[in-house]
């Protein structure tokens, strides 16, 4: 990367090993990297460096990770935050869910796949930037719930009350819904939808979206085989509309 396009990365670690060695391997990646020790100074550095991505761990002194993330979250709902922590167990993954974190990656961790959520997270928000205000017009649904015919979506909870019963939903479940629903009544591309929701570039072939709808057709329509709800557009990709 070049230093003027050098993006951002906050690391709020109190493990000074895991924190110099993310740092130092991200800084080979070209990002630029700044690290908190704790919770305080990781939010000072959050509202005065106004980095690209934070990655944040939960056991912080000071103040702790999860109540770092609500705070950022009440003022900023576009920067992603990855959560990396030694707490891997479901109650905290679905907690940060809750609160809003865009991953979340159990210690140890494997460097690799690390720096390729990292890099797919700075496109994703990369993504949302550069089509703010263009033809798709909000990137994602902002509301905490939404309904459609008989079914009903909490994006607290992460909860829908749909046709299949109640259902828990995983992040790119709730991501690709709020695109949908933020877009209500416009055909989108399999190309746009990858890019909003998986930050790949427009040559990927993949059928992820098609398996997607597969799913929310199973969710939420009637008669999956006839949806009333997530329908084809030949040619184009998909839409979603209702009454």
């Amino acid at each position: 990367m070049e230093a003027a396009e050098k993006k951002r990365i906050l690391v709020i670690e109190d493990e000074a090993h895991i924190a110099d060695g993310i740092q130092l391997n991200l800084t080979l990646q070209g990002y630029g990297v700044s690290i908190a020790r704790d919770g305080i100074d990781g939010l000072e550095q959050w509202r005065s460096w106004k980095p690209d991505l934070i990655v944040l761990d939960i056991m912080l002194p000071m103040i702790d990770g999860f109540s770092i993330l609500k705070t950022i979250r009440r003022e900023d709902e576009k920067i992603p935050v990855l959560i990396l922590s030694a707490r891997g167990d479901t109650k905290d993954k679905v907690k940060g869910l809750r609160y809003g974190v865009d991953d979340y990656l159990s210690k140890p961790f494997d460097l690799e796949e690390f720096l390729l959520r990292v890099e797919r997270l700075i496109r994703k928000k990369g993504w949302y930037e550069n089509s703010r205000d263009k033809k798709f017009g909000h990137t994602l649904f902002q509301g905490e719930a939404y309904t459609f015919g008989e079914n009903h979506i909490d994006f607290i909870t992460f909860k829908a009350n749909c046709m299949a019963g109640e259902i828990i939903l995983t992040e790119q479940e709730v991501t690709l819904l709020k695109i949908f629903i933020a877009n209500k009544g416009k055909p989108l591309s399999r190309d746009m939808l990858l890019n909003a929701g998986w930050g790949y570039s427009s040559d990927t072939t993949t059928r992820t979206v098609d398996n997607f709808i597969v799913r929310f057709r199973k969710y939420f329509e009637k008669k999956p085989k006839k949806p009333s709800y997530f329908k084809s557009r030949r040619s184009v990709g998909y839409i979603f509309d209702h009454e």
